[in-house]
C-alpha cells in the first residue's frame, strides 16, 4: 500500500486523545443505525488534509484501506455530516472542545515546570483567502481580490511548541483588520484551548491592526501580557526627534544560535519614548518603544521616517528594561506567517463550501490537521523532522510505502525497508503508541 506513513497521524490522535475527544463531543449527531462515527469521520477528513489533501474528496487516498485506517465514509456521508454541523449552533463549539482536550492531553505529556515563569506567546493575525465563485459572504478584499478575510491566531512554536492553532474566526473579505471585537472573539476562543498554566502566562503579539484602546485594555483587566504594533504617527515621529543618541541601544540578530551570545544587529537600535508621548487615553501600564533600521537597498521610506531610517514602534505591557530583548520578542511575530502559509498548504487555501457555515466548519477543521501534525512532531517525532513543514513530512513520512502482512494471527504493516525514513517512522510509532498506553 502506498502512503503508509499517514498511520503516524492516527497514532498520534490516540496518544493526544483527539480521537476519543472527537468521538464523544460529536456523539450527538450520529443518526440512529448510522454505520459512521461523526468523530472518525472529522479525524478522517483532518488526516486527509494533514497528509496533503485539500478537498473533502481526497478522502479517497484512505478509503479502501480499513484494516489500517478504519472504516472511511462516503462522499455523501462527509456531506451531510459537514452541513449538520454546520446546521447546529452547538457544531463549531464540539469541534473546538475536542481539540482543547486534546491539547491538554498533549499538554500533559510536556506540562510547563512549575514555579518558573515562562511566556505564552500567542500570535493573531489576519490572512485573505480567494474564493474562485460566489460564496456567501465573500466579499471586495482590501488588496483588490474577492474571497474571506479570517482571523486566526497560534501558539509560538518557540515556547515548546510547534505552531499549534488555537482559534480561527472566518470573516467576510471586506472585514475591518483592527475591529476589536474580532479580536476579542479571537481571545475568548483561544483562552479556552489553553490550559490553567499557559492562560496564566498569556502574552498576545499581534501587528497595528490589535492596536486598539478597547482591546488593549481587555488585555489590561484579564491580566494578560501583550506586545503589539504602534503607530508611528506624527507625534511619533516627533518624539524621536527628541531622543538622545545614548538612548539608542542596538538591537539583537534573531538569527543566533539557541543558547549562543546575543549578538548586535548590524544598522538597527531600539529606544523607550514612552515618557515623550501622551498615552493618558491608553491602559495603565503601556509602554512604547521604538525601532529605527537602515532600510535595506531600494526600500522606498515613509513620511514618518526620520533621518533615512526606517521607523517601527510597538507597544507592551511588559516591565523588563531590557529593550533589545523586548525588540526581538515582538520581531519574531513574523513566524505566525509560516503558520498561516502552511494553513493554506493544509487546506484553507480555498473554502470548498457555498454556505458560510459550512466553510467555518471546514477551516476549524483545519485546525485540527494542524494541530494533529503539531502533535505528531511535538510527541513522536525528532531532529529534523520533529521541525519539519507539513511539505517536507509528506514528502518524507506520510509517503513512505508499506506491505501488511498476516501472520500468527496478527497484522503487521511493514515498511520499505529501503526508504531512507523508515527507522524514524518507527520510532515516532514506538513512542506514540508508549503514550497511548
Amino acid at each position: 500500500m502506498s502512503r503508509a506513513g499517514v498511520d503516524l497521524l492516527y497514532r498520534a490522535a490516540r496518544a493526544s486523545g483527539l480521537d476519543r475527544a472527537l468521538s464523544v463531543e460529536l456523539a450527538g449527531f450520529r443518526r440512529p443505525r448510522a454505520e459512521h462515527d461523526p468523530g472518525k469521520v472529522v479525524l478522517d477528513l483532518a488526516v486527509m488534509l494533514a497528509a496533503g489533501g485539500d478537498c473533502p474528496a481526497d478522502t479517497a487516498m484512505l478509503r479502501g484501506r480499513e484494516l489500517v485506517f478504519g472504516p472511511v465514509a462516503s462522499d455523501p456521508t462527509i456531506s451531510r455530516l459537514i452541513h449538520a454541523l454546520a446546521a447546529d449552533p452547538e457544531g463549531l463549539g464540539a469541534l473546538r472542545r475536542a481539540a482543547a482536550q486534546a491539547r491538554s492531553s498533549a499538554a500533559g505529556h510536556r506540562p510547563l515546570a512549575a514555579g518558573v515563569t515562562v511566556e505564552v506567546l500567542v500570535d493573531i493575525d489576519g490572512t485573505l483567502i480567494t474564493a474562485h465563485s460566489e460564496k456567501e459572504d465573500a466579499a471586495p478584499t482590501y488588496k483588490r481580490g474577492f474571497g474571506f478575510h479570517p482571523l486566526l491566531a497560534y501558539l509560538d512554536h518557540g515556547t515548546g511548541g510547534t505552531g499549534e492553532p488555537v482559534a480561527a474566526v472566518l470573516r467576510p473579505g471586506n472585514a475591518n483588520a483592527g475591529t476589536a471585537a474580532d479580536h476579542q472573539a479571537v481571545l475568548d476562543l483561544l483562552e479556552a484551548q489553553l490550559t490553567d498554566a499557559e492562560r496564566a502566562a498569556l502574552v498576545v503579539r499581534t501587528d497595528t491592526a490589535a492596536c486598539t484602546h478597547a482591546f488593549l485594555s481587555l488585555l489590561t483587566e484579564r491580566g494578560h501580557g501583550y506586545t503589539v504594533g504602534f503607530y508611528a504617527r506624527a507625534d511619533v515621529a516627533e518624539a524621536i526627534g527628541q531622543v538622545p543618541p545614548a538612548a539608542w541601544l542596538p538591537c539583537i540578530d534573531g538569527d543566533a544560535a539557541a543558547g549562543a551570545e546575543p549578538v548586535a544587529r548590524d544598522g538597527a537600535w531600539v529606544a523607550e519614548i514612552t515618557h515623550l508621548l501622551d498615552l493618558a487615553q491608553w491602559p495603565r501600564g503601556m509602554r512604547v518603544i521604538a525601532r529605527k533600521e537602515r532600510p535595506h537597498p531600494g526600500a522606498q521610506l515613509r513620511l514618518t521616517d526620520a533621518d533615512g531610517h526606517r521607523i517601527t514602534c510597538f507597544a507592551t505591557n511588559s516591565t523588563s528594561g531590557d529593550l533589545p530583548a523586548l525588540d526581538l520578542r515582538h520581531r519574531r511575530r513574523a513566524r505566525c506567517e509560516d503558520r498561516i502559509r502552511n494553513a493554506k498548504d493544509t487546506g484553507a487555501r480555498n473554502l470548498p463550501y457555498r454556505d458560510t457555515a459550512a466553510n467555518a466548519v471546514w477551516l476549524q477543521i483545519v485546525m485540527l490537521a494542524q494541530l494533529l501534525t503539531a502533535h505528531l512532531q511535538r510527541l513522536g517525532l525528532n531532529g529534523d523532522l520533529a521541525v519539519a513543514e507539513p511539505k517536507r513530512l509528506r514528502l518524507r513520512v506520510f509517503s513512505a510505502a508499506g506491505r501488511l502482512v498476516r501472520t500468527g494471527r496478527r497484522r503487521i504493516l511493514d515498511l520499505d525497508k529501503g526508504w531512507p525514513w523508515t527507522k524514524n517512522i518507527l520510532a515516532a510509532a514506538k513512542r506514540l503508541d508508549a503514550l497511548t498506553a
